[in-house]
């Protein structure tokens, strides 16, 4: 997959993949400007505003987990089509800080190790990453709701948690910019369009959802 993301798209296909990450990435920015103010208001010791904080930084987060995951289903719905699948590397827990997502990437990697197709270990990979979303942002949201009442914490340090959470969401983002590129690479352009309107559908929902996942049939 590496040669497939140093190597250029078709203009049609660049121009899309630079369109949906641009958005992503100023998504996560947002969220981190946020996360950011939350972590320098607690330093200065305005614990009640950073609190408040925090809880927008998670609603953010809620929003760029729902798009990132709408982008993984997209994906895997246009895929199941195709006659030739993209090759993908399995997640690297080494690239996380979190037991769930460090979990997530073992998972994916045994898997890798056991299916034989390219088609099997890109439907899985898009399940997994999707679910390691969904995760997340359900273990952020519960964090910020932990500094806001002040509960005690089941995890350690909840701020520490909270930085832990947005470098593996992070982590989850290069992902999917990754997959993403690779599976423009294979799409037939006569979809294309299709995909994009897929694509501004998942960006749309504004709030996280949790439905069922990516179906472990699809692989």
């Amino acid at each position: 997959m590496s040669d497939d993301w140093i190597a250029s798209l078709p203009r049609e296909k660049s121009r899309l993949f630079e369109s949906v990450v641009r958005r992503w990435e100023c998504s996560y920015a947002i969220m981190s400007i946020a996360l950011d103010e939350a972590l320098s208001l607690r330093s200065r010791g305005e614990l009640v505003c950073a609190a408040q904080q925090m809880e927008v930084a998670a609603e953010l987060l809620s929003r760029l987990g729902a798009t990132l995951i709408g982008a993984c289903d997209a994906m895997a719905t246009s895929a199941r089509h195709f006659n030739r699948h993209p090759a993908v590397h399995p997640l690297d827990s080494g690239f996380f800080r979190g037991g769930t997502a460090r979990s997530a990437a073992s998972w994916n990697g045994l898997l890798h190790t056991v299916l034989f197709t390219d088609r099997s270990r890109f439907f899985q990979k898009l399940r997994i990453l999707a679910e390691t979303l969904e995760n997340l942002v359900q273990e952020f949201s519960k964090n910020s709701q932990e500094i806001a009442g002040n509960a005690s914490p089941e995890n350690g340090d909840p701020w520490q948690v909270a930085d832990f959470l947005h470098y593996d969401v992070s982590t989850c983002l290069r992902e999917a910019e990754v997959v993403l590129k690779s599976f423009l690479r294979e799409l037939p352009a006569e979809h294309l369009d299709a995909f994009s309107a897929q694509l501004n559908a998942s960006t749309a929902r504004t709030r996280f959802r949790v439905g069922p996942r990516l179906s472990r049939a699809s692989a």
